[in-house]
């Protein structure tokens, strides 16, 4: 019994040293206090600076422009201008011969008074840019309306959608594994949501439904490397239980996976990179998204979610 005692000692001794090329949980402290600073300034910009709202949520007119040679945008919006229409914006499109033009919806109007404003907006975009640009009659593309209410809704049922999201990935996750993993997947995916809002604006990027449906997308890809990662975890801990710490067995699971964890977000970053570069318009707005997602959230699938086990396991031991 005392050889056997004597071995598990040595061989705990050997495993010490066999926890991964990498410490991540050693240097999880710092990488946390970056990411909780990380949150707050997004949060704090966010409720600053705000967010640069598309028609979607904000309510207006947007009409889509195609010329038949290149046009600069700094000349299209003072044509826009002259023509008596206020504070439009003007964005290229895909390329120099496709345009958006933004137009604010006035508040208070009825739904009456807002269409006539917008035949009159329209017809006089058309004749200006038809006389100075030479607009064909098939240049307006299409032309998109949402009221001020409209936006609002909007606005609440995205906000709804992301927090039911979050709650039901933290019955799954609790139910899957343990309590003490759910508030850390939870948590990463706030963090992983957050961080990229913050970025849209600091950037002053435009927040539409699509960049929304993209955010609720990469919780969804967030999760899914979370998931693997405490799987592995779990199925490390039983073969090192009693022997080794909990330290040392997220530190040896977050290792065996970098491999895998580096390969998927290699591969879909270079489809996404591809989407940003060639898609245009909508498609790279959304493509740049995910490339920000994507890099955020391998982050804190490592040094976010992992580590906060740690967390859960000391306060269930030392409970308040």
């Amino acid at each position: 019994m005392a050889k056997q005692s004597t071995m598990n000692s040595k061989e705990a001794e050997g495993l010490k040293e066999d926890h991964g090329k990498i410490d991540f949980v050693k240097i999880a402290p710092l990488m946390g206090g970056i990411s909780l600073l990380l949150t707050i300034v997004s949060v704090v910009l966010v409720f600053t600076k705000g967010l640069n709202y598309g028609i979607d949520f904000a309510g207006g007119t947007e009409i889509q422009l195609r010329f038949a040679q290149a046009v600069d945008a700094h000349q299209l919006r003072s044509s826009i201008e002259e023509a008596g229409i206020k504070n439009p914006s003007v964005q290229a499109f895909g390329g120099s011969n496709d345009f958006l033009i933004r137009l604010e919806t006035p508040h208070g109007a009825t739904e009456k008074e807002t269409n006539e404003l917008i035949n009159v907006n329209v017809k006089k975009i058309r004749t200006a840019l038809d006389s100075k640009f030479g607009l064909k009659e098939d240049g307006v593309l299409r032309v998109d309306t949402v009221g001020p209410a409209v936006g609002s809704e909007l606005t609440r049922r995205g906000l709804l959608a992301a927090f039911y999201s979050f709650l039901v990935i933290l019955i799954y996750v609790a139910m899957r594994f343990d309590y003490k993993y759910a508030p850390g997947a939870v948590l990463c995916l706030v963090h992983d949501s957050i961080l990229t809002i913050g970025v849209f604006s600091i950037l002053g990027r435009e927040f539409n439904v699509q960049i929304m449906a993209a955010v609720l997308t990469l919780i969804g890809y967030s999760l899914n490397d979370t998931i693997v990662t405490f799987d592995r975890i779990r199925e490390t801990a039983p073969l090192y239980k009693g022997v080794m710490s909990l330290k040392w067995i997220i530190n040896k699971a977050i290792n065996d996976m970098l491999g895998r964890t580096i390969l998927t977000a290699g591969c879909t970053m270079i489809a996404v990179v591809a989407l940003y570069l060639f898609g245009g318009g909508v498609i790279a707005e959304i493509a740049f998204t995910l490339i920000i997602g994507i890099i955020v959230g391998t982050y804190s699938s490592i040094y976010v979610a992992a580590p906060l086990i740690l967390v859960m396991e000391k306060l269930k031991k030392n409970p308040a």
